[in-house]
């Protein structure tokens, strides 16, 4: 045997998810291993007729305390962590008559699956696993002599080695199940902080944070195809949306596909499905229509007329259940993806009149007010920020200009709001009776994007012959303040009767008098949404 190999004499067995666990024990024990295991583990062994020595008979206590204590005792940590070639470490094991352990198969109480639907307090705390993180802590330690299994995938692929290696597991095998095993329990843990975070009152930057999560899907490339992905899926009661809706059709989601329908779905989340049917057209991350209707085609229809160039192969997010009326209308040009809370049979059926489209249903809408956070890697750190739930339905909007918005100016500024939240800073959306009319994005400066959303409205009205752009008559929102005037200046001259901000410049009032001079109503709703 070479110092790269180490032999499978013996293995401890302790799982929780018993999926392929006899087929994997019966193939161990026809190679000769001897298999140890304790509680629902070892009555599975046995009734399967394999030979299998109880954890209790070779500690010489009882499990305890329903189970709490049955592993945390030395005659199972230090067959865990006794090194091999140490003299000393091998007159220890004699001495106290213990026995290595070569190989340890162990998964966790499932923490996880409780907490990802509604659950008592204690329930969650009863299925946190203690002597199985801490099992697994050993043997990855340990892992130049012993070998750790902590996901059922790979039973074929250490049975196929054991027989190509003849009863033993290379060096690699070992230092790979090692790293997938501290992987486990740090998202293990990771799960339970996260849980308990919700339990308690948190400080706003507490000293430590732990984030974690499970793989949900490998991904082929990232936003681009030199860039390798994957897309993982945080633990606890799923936010409706794109990790916990189902595909019922279509090809395989990208990066980018994943990244652009969160985005949808979010956006078209801020629209009360039972106030108006909404629609949502996203294109790289950017909302390029929005808009309401009394039905989903009615609101998809005005949606895509604010920018349909753009919204060819993009992303399309409803607010209620997707109708056959608006499922023909959707198929009609090439689209991405559409997501929803649900969807009709006939519905379902027109989609699959296109192989390539993905179909993502959710079973519900997120909470736009909902708390939570988001982050983002820098070179050396994490950048953490609570989710922006700040809902304009919410906000008393101030009004700082001499004219008070009509009650229709007053319902599209709120319209445009939402939209805003969702648009790359800087923002500019227009709109006018529940739908946008044109999207400024990600300029580097406010008055560019006004005059691109102007742009867009002029282009807009142009595709349906119109005499004058769409943002006539149209309101205005933007993400942030106007620094100076000029944006303001631009969106009255674009057209725009009414004017909803954040306010907070310095220059609020060179603002609000070019405002006035133009004749226009604004608000200030005092928060702002950056969107970067």
């Amino acid at each position: 045997m070479s110092h790269d190999q180490a032999r499978v004499a013996r293995a401890l067995l302790s799982v929780s998810d018993k999926t392929g666990l006899v087929d994997f024990a019966r193939a161990l024990s026809e190679r000769g291993v001897a298999l140890v295991s304790t509680g629902g583990t070892h009555r599975a062994l046995s009734e399967a007729g394999l030979p299998v020595t109880e954890v209790a008979e070779i500690t010489g206590f009882p499990e305890m305390m329903d189970g709490r204590v049955k592993t945390l005792h030395p005659a199972v940590h230090g067959g865990l962590l006794a090194v091999r070639d140490d003299p000393e470490h091998q007159a220890a094991l004699a001495a106290h008559g213990i026995g290595a352990i070569d190989l340890l198969v162990v998964n966790l109480y499932p923490f996880e699956a409780t907490i990802a639907k509604p659950c008592a307090y204690d329930d969650a705390v009863e299925n946190i696993d203690v002597g199985g993180p801490a099992m697994i802590r050993a043997a990855a330690k340990n892992h130049a002599d012993v070998a750790v299994v902590v996901d059922v995938a790979d039973y074929g692929a250490i049975l196929s080695e054991l027989e190509a290696g003849n009863g033993t597991l290379g060096a690699a095998t070992r230092r790979r199940l090692a790293q997938k095993a501290f992987a486990r329990t740090a998202s293990y843990d990771s799960a339970i902080a996260s849980w308990l975070a919700d339990h308690v009152e948190m400080e706003a930057a507490p000293a430590f944070r732990a984030f974690g999560g499970t793989l949900a899907q490998s991904l082929r490339y990232g936003e681009n195809p030199h860039q390798s992905a994957a897309f993982y899926r945080t633990p606890g009661l799923v936010r409706p949306g794109v990790a916990s809706a189902r595909q019922l059709q279509g090809k395989e989601l990208s990066f980018n596909n994943l990244n652009d329908t969160d985005a949808a779905y979010e956006c078209v989340a801020e629209f009360d499905p039972a106030r108006a049917a909404a629609v949502a057209i996203i294109k790289h991350a950017n909302p390029c229509g929005v808009a309401e209707g009394d039905t989903l085609a009615e609101a998809y229809e005005r949606a895509l007329a604010c920018d349909p160039t753009s919204a060819f192969g993009g992303i399309v997010a409803l607010n209620r259940t997707l109708d056959a009326e608006s499922a023909a209308r959707i198929v009609e040009i090439f689209t991405e993806v559409i997501i929803a809370p649900d969807a009709t049979e006939e519905a379902i059926a027109l989609v699959a009149t296109k192989k390539n489209l993905r179909l993502l249903l959710t079973g519900g809408l997120p909470d736009p007010r909902a708390k939570g956070f988001s982050m983002r890697n820098l070179a050396g750190g994490i950048l953490v920020q609570g989710r922006d739930a700040a809902v304009v339905d919410d906000m008393t909007l101030k009004v700082v200009t001499k004219r008070e918005p009509t009650a229709q100016e007053y319902a599209d500024l709120r319209f445009a709001y939402r939209v805003a939240k969702h648009v790359k800073s800087n923002a500019i959306v227009y709109a006018r009776n529940g739908a946008t009319v044109g999207i400024g994005a990600g300029q580097m400066s406010r008055v560019d994007s006004s005059r691109i959303a102007a742009w867009k409205a002029a282009e807009g009205a142009k595709r349906i012959g119109a005499a004058e752009s769409l943002a006539k008559g149209s309101v205005v929102a933007s993400d942030a303040f106007f620094p100076f005037a000029d944006g303001l200046i631009a969106a009255a001259e674009a057209g725009a009767t009414a004017v909803i901000q954040p306010g907070g410049s310095m220059r609020d009032a060179d603002v609000i008098k070019a405002a006035d001079e133009a004749g226009l109503a604004m608000v200030f709703t005092g928060h702002r949404h950056f969107r970067h």
